[in-house]
């Protein structure tokens, strides 16, 4: 039962807003036939300049609907700026915003990869640590068996013909 008086409370609540709104919509249309400035004090209002009237600007579309009034007459806000005037200015800003944006994530980027993070510059190190220790580790094993070649003469001379000089 609790729902069901909550639900009564809110429709209770909500009557004074749509009863408002239907005077709203009234009140624009009493400005038709006088002047965009007279219709357009209203924020609720919009001023078709083709056929010079004032209708309640339609709050659940984005843009009046062409029956109610085509995009460059139509004016709301302000009376120098028609919607056709304001899609194009606005797509164009946003267009830039855009285009700003993603020259910002390129160079972020290019400006990342040049410069070698902390993770790439110590792999870089260990890599040439292993690098050594496995040249010292190739020259130790190269001197260990040349001692053992030399120690059962089987060690081979860099010039065969050297012993034959003397």
């Amino acid at each position: 039962m609790a729902p069901a008086l909550r639900l009564c409370a809110l429709a209770l609540a909500l009557l004074p807003v749509a009863v408002a709104a239907q005077d709203v919509a009234g009140d624009c249309r009493q400005y038709t036939n006088r002047s965009c400035e007279e219709c357009l004090k209203n924020v609720t209002c919009l001023w078709c300049a083709s056929s010079r009237r004032c209708v309640e600007y339609p709050v659940r579309r984005i843009l009046p609907p062409a029956d109610l009034c085509e995009l460059r007459s139509a004016r709301w806000g302000v009376c120098w700026v028609n919607f056709e005037a304001l899609i194009i200015a606005m797509s164009v800003v946003g267009g830039t915003l855009l285009i700003m944006l993603g020259v910002c994530c390129c160079c972020c980027c290019k400006k990342k990869s040049k410069k070698p993070d902390k993770d790439d510059e110590r792999a870089a190190r260990e890599r040439e640590k292993r690098r050594v220790r496995q040249e010292e580790r190739r020259a130790e094993m190269k001197s260990r068996h040349d001692e053992i070649r030399r120690k059962y003469g089987l060690f081979k001379e860099e010039n065969p013909y050297a012993k034959f000089e003397n």
